[in-house]
């Protein structure tokens, strides 16, 4: 019996998505649950699992093909065998080995880089990847062909999530009144604190206490403190929140994600870093689901990690504020009428200026940086 394999339905949100990186071919044997091919969405990567077992039939969307929930991309031959290699004549036995180790060995290559191999007459097991999960891409095979000798330009079309992250950074840009404040925080006081419990920390949770889950917690109490800062813009409607679910940017290697702390209001440190944790590792290995980084009232992006000093984020639809986070530097200050050296950190908030006034956003980074330089008033809710 012949089977089709069809799209399956997309969140509300995603309209479409793009079929990449074909596991199998016609002709091949598959499991049921077997991943036959990804679906890249606009938010995320998806697999697109194997309906039965069998042989695949005949693929209908090549790899690139935009397709919709209920398209159907393939036919499986359910029940039915992928046929036998024949097999090969004792006289071929020192041929055949390595035949069938470039087979599989062709399989880490990704289409594009299959072909340019060929041509050149490379082996996949010569060319380190770069791709998913190791996969040789053709960019690879053309800088192992180059040996680092020759100059090289590729023209790539944009993966759906940079063609979204444009489009979002262009929305905010066109049709937000966005301004930038800044701060500057002094950073002992938390540095002293997790180098004290740091170990008693783990011990307890199985997780290091992180410099985020302060400022995750710190934001959640400046988000009471100045609601308008948790709101959003709906036409001629302002809409407030009276939660907080808190954006956490994470690079993968797709792009910059945001998933969600949901009610980040009632998470204690723990549960943030887990919580974190967890994204990240999502992010870093292509699992994170739609669900993950849909929604959100409220971002925190940390370039610091990168070494950034300063920074103005864009705040995300239609989200009205973000929180930049950026590198710790030693740097002299002015301290009770003395030149001290203190690890500092500069604080951007960037805001709709149409509905959040300078007053509450420079008063929301002033809370901001009074909680995280006196963090007792985080653990004992003042």
């Amino acid at each position: 019996m012949t089977t089709a394999v069809t799209v399956p339905a997309l969140p509300e949100s995603v309209a479409d998505a793009t079929l990449i990186n074909w596991n199998k071919k016609p002709g091949d044997s598959v499991r049921e649950g077997e991943n036959l091919v990804d679906l890249e969405t606009d938010k995320v990567v998806l697999e697109m699992p194997a309906p039965v077992s069998g042989v695949l039939k005949e693929i209908t969307a090549q790899d690139g093909a935009t397709v919709t929930g209920g398209d159907i991309i393939a036919y499986i031959e359910e029940g039915a065998v992928a046929d036998a290699p024949v097999a090969a004549a004792p006289a071929a036995e020192k041929a055949a080995a390595p035949a069938a180790a470039a087979s599989a060995d062709d399989k880490a290559l990704s289409p594009a880089a299959r072909k340019i191999a060929a041509e050149a007459g490379v082996a996949a097991g010569e060319v380190a990847g770069s791709g998913r999960g190791g996969r040789v891409t053709k960019n690879d095979v053309k800088q192992y062909l180059a040996g680092g000798s020759r100059r090289l330009e590729e023209r790539v079309p944009m993966t759906r999530l940079r063609k979204r992250i444009a489009e979002r950074l262009l929305d905010a840009q066109h049709n937000a009144a966005m301004l930038t404040t800044f701060n500057e925080v002094n950073m002992r006081a938390v540095m002293a604190l997790r180098k004290k419990y740091q170990d008693a920390f783990v011990a307890k949770n199985g997780v290091k206490l992180g410099f985020m889950s302060f400022f995750v917690k710190a934001a959640v109490e400046a988000l009471k403190k100045y609601p308008a800062v948790n709101a959003a813009i709906d036409g001629d409607d302002i809409i407030y929140h009276n939660y907080c679910d808190i954006g956490i940017a994470v690079s993968s290697p797709r792009g910059l994600v945001v998933p969600i702390l949901r009610n980040a209001e009632q998470l204690g440190f723990a549960d943030i870093e887990n919580g974190i944790l967890d994204y990240a590792g999502k992010a870093k290995d292509g699992s994170l689901a739609i669900e993950d980084m849909t929604g959100g009232t409220f971002t925190i992006t940390n370039g610091g990690t990168f070494g950034s000093m300063m920074s103005t984020p864009i705040i995300n639809p239609p989200q009205s504020g973000i929180l930049g986070m950026h590198n710790i530097v030693e740097r002299p200050i002015a301290e009770n009428g003395q030149v001290v050296i203190a690890p500092m950190m500069y604080i951007a908030l960037s805001y709709d200026h149409r509905i959040i006034d300078g007053r509450e956003a420079v008063g929301f980074l002033v809370e901001i940086k009074q909680l995280i330089e006196d963090p007792a008033r985080l653990i004992l809710n003042l």
